[in-house]
């Protein structure tokens, strides 16, 4: 275990090693400020982070990660980065990716008992209710698991489009908001929605007077 602890560290050294050796700048114009164009609400899973699967660079993606990429409109921790990534960072784009084969959706959709995330998934179940008989129709379970990944991508997507600070930079053509899932069998992304398709699928009892 302590190996494992200090081969993290001793990666660090080499990766910083071998920035500084491409270009000596590198961390002198890290310091400065961060400018992403991109801000990235995606699943906890270790396995899929942004950087990498997108061959960004540090300093492209303003990140926040849970589990099972949700947007909840009681989440302090994620309104606030929205609104810090909108507002001061003025990113152009946000991107809300999930993946297929997320055990947190796939734990959602059943009766185990788990502990605090209970509360979490609960919203997930709220969604796999309201598409139940789409749901249940598809008689294999994996097929089904990740016909419910894409539908909580776009759920998610809907409530980013809900929020007061995303819906007046959408009115002023500063931001694009895109859903995504990523393909861990081929490591590939597919695009399942655009701004536009979103905002005609918000009821317009979540509509704000932004002026």
């Amino acid at each position: 275990m302590i190996n494992s602890y200090n081969k993290l560290l001793a990666g660090n050294k080499k990766w910083a090693g071998e920035q500084i050796a491409k270009d000596p700048e590198y961390f002198a114009r890290m310091v400065l400020s961060q400018k992403p164009e991109y801000l990235w609400i995606g699943c906890s899973d270790s396995r899929v982070p942004a950087e990498t699967i997108t061959g960004a660079t540090p300093g492209d993606i303003f990140v926040h990660r849970n589990i099972a990429n949700l947007v909840v409109h009681t989440d302090l921790n994620l309104l606030s980065v929205v609104e810090f990534a909108v507002k001061v960072l003025k990113v152009k784009h946000i991107i809300l990716c999930g993946h297929y084969g997320c055990g947190g959706v796939k734990s959602s959709m059943g009766n185990t008992a788990y502990g605090y995330v209970d509360n979490w998934l609960r919203h997930i179940k709220e969604i796999y209710v309201r598409y139940a008989e789409e749901l249940e129709n598809i008689k294999d379970e994996e097929a089904r698991i990740d016909r419910l990944v894409e539908i909580n991508v776009m759920e998610q997507v809907k409530n980013l489009c809900k929020t007061k600070v995303v819906q007046k930079a959408l009115e002023k053509k500063t931001l694009q908001v895109h859903g995504w899932v990523y393909g861990m069998q081929d490591g590939l992304i597919k695009e399942l929605s655009h701004t536009e398709d979103t905002l005609q699928a918000v009821h317009p009892i979540f509509k704000y007077n932004t002026e």
